[in-house]
């Protein structure tokens, strides 16, 4: 059956009468188009249903880099919605799909500056070896007052008890249960759209929380993750506060990540590829998928930690980690090794703030991984004890995490060297953006006394 036989039979079973067909554009925001259902149907047929270049290489506040990043003409790139992820809109009342697409050109050949496509990048590279990753992220994220000052500092949300949370509440039972009806939408709504959640647990801030998803295929998690970002605003929306996936949104309070968990599976045999063997407990593609990550990490910092904020997450102390080091059962480190069964082994990748946009923080992990399986790199031993006592090796600002981007080459020629072109601009421009900004704090303190 073709996809638009596909699409069509789906779309009459459940009296679609509009289609939001979306990418995610650099930053993980959804961009598109929506259409009424036979208009999208015949876009399919035809292969009309276009979008300019530009909207790959658009910054957080939607304006196109100064820096020619992409054909000057702007031209346009089809959309090739992907059958997969066709699913059912359930907050609104008129029945509504969704549908992720891929970006190609005219051509047909892959638009390479498309975070989908990136990961399919990389996913590639993997399959040529034979072999298959798996990923499991688990996303934090804070509840807050509806703000409409962006001078004004976000706050606790009112849950059933009629007060805001005032001290933290870690793994805390009641303190979830405060918003059972934000997450009954959550659940039934996710439900709806398969995405397939798990836990949902109360996290160490004030109405901060997390929900883990189960492991699957790293594309098919980019997209659940991706849609169920959209999901959580809206339903918090529905209840009249806001969701925010900020890697640092509340002053004194932890900041929000987003940690993917990965093993790697021999394609033919379904063998853990980072299960140790003879009396090992690791396996050496384990310890150089490891060793691949400490070593590249830091340079692919523009992709876990995309935004000026990112780096307040990234403190001594804070929850969040400094440096590349691995340990067991251990929590300080960048890279956790959770104590596990043989053919679970794997480890969590625990850089990568709740900002960052799902396929290219996954694509990410899954290039410095191969990295180090394919030249054997070898990690440093594991850190007992905590690592906040070892010294900062993360960049502590953005402006230091694309001078590393820069000068990495076999991380750029992985994912792709126009790729990393755009996005050096990108976040340049937002830096640009953001030092033009005189924050209240300089007010506060420099106003008068300097």
């Amino acid at each position: 059956m073709s996809p638009s036989e596909i699409f069509r039979e789906w779309l009459k079973e459940h009296r679609i009468t509009e289609v939001e067909c979306i990418v995610p554009d650099i930053n993980g925001i959804a961009r598109g188009k929506i259409l009424p259902a036979d208009k999208f149907l015949k876009s399919v047929e035809d292969g009309t249903l276009r979008l300019p270049e530009s909207i790959f290489a658009q910054t957080v506040t939607g304006e196109v880099p100064e820096v020619s990043v992409i054909d000057p003409t702007d031209r346009d790139i089809r959309l090739r919605p992907d059958p997969r992820t066709l699913r059912l809109v359930p907050w609104y009342e008129e029945p509504t799909a969704e549908v992720i697409a891929d970006a190609v050109h005219l051509d047909g050949t892959p638009v390479a500056i498309s975070s989908r496509w990136v990961l399919r990048r990389v996913l590639g590279l993997y399959a040529e070896r034979g072999w298959r990753p798996v990923v499991a992220p688990e996303l934090e994220f804070f509840l807050t007052k509806i703000n409409t000052d962006p001078d004004y500092p976000l706050e606790p949300p009112v849950g059933r008890s009629r007060r805001p949370e005032t001290a933290r509440q870690s793994y805390g039972i009641d303190a979830v249960n405060e918003f059972d009806p934000v997450f009954e939408d959550v659940y039934d709504w996710c439900e709806v759209q398969r995405i397939d959640i798990d836990t949902l647990t109360h996290e160490a801030g004030a109405a901060q929380m997390e929900i883990n998803f189960n492991h699957g295929d790293p594309l098919e998690l980019a997209d659940q993750t991706f849609l169920f970002k959209r999901t959580v605003r809206q339903a918090a929306l529905k209840h009249g506060i806001y969701a925010t996936f900020m890697a640092k949104p509340i002053e004194n309070e932890p900041g929000s990540a987003m940690h993917v968990h990965v093993s790697v599976y021999d394609l033919e045999t379904g063998r853990n590829l980072f299960a140790g063997s003879q009396g090992e407990r690791f396996s050496p593609s384990f310890l150089s998928f490891i060793g691949g990550l400490q070593k590249f990490l830091p340079a692919a910092m523009p992709l876990l930690a995309p935004n000026v904020n990112s780096y307040r997450r990234l403190r001594r102390y804070s929850t969040a980690p400094i440096n590349v080091h691995w340990g067991i059962e251990n929590r300080t480190v960048g890279l956790r090794v959770p104590d596990s069964d043989p053919q679970s082994t794997r480890v969590e990748n625990r850089v990568a703030g709740a900002d960052a946009n799902p396929y290219l923080a996954i694509a990410a992990t899954l290039a410095c991984g191969w990295l180090g399986m394919v030249h054997a790199i070898e990690p440093s031993d594991p850190v007992k004890g905590s690592a906040y006592r070892l010294a900062q090796t993360l960049p502590q600002q953005l402006p230091d995490a694309l001078r590393k981007l820069q000068n990495a080459g076999p991380l750029e020629e992985i994912l792709g060297e126009a790729f990393v072109e755009v996005l050096l601009a990108v976040k340049q421009a937002e830096h640009d953006a953001y030092q033009r900004v005189i924050s209240s704090w300089e007010r506060e303190h420099l106003l008068l006394n300097v």
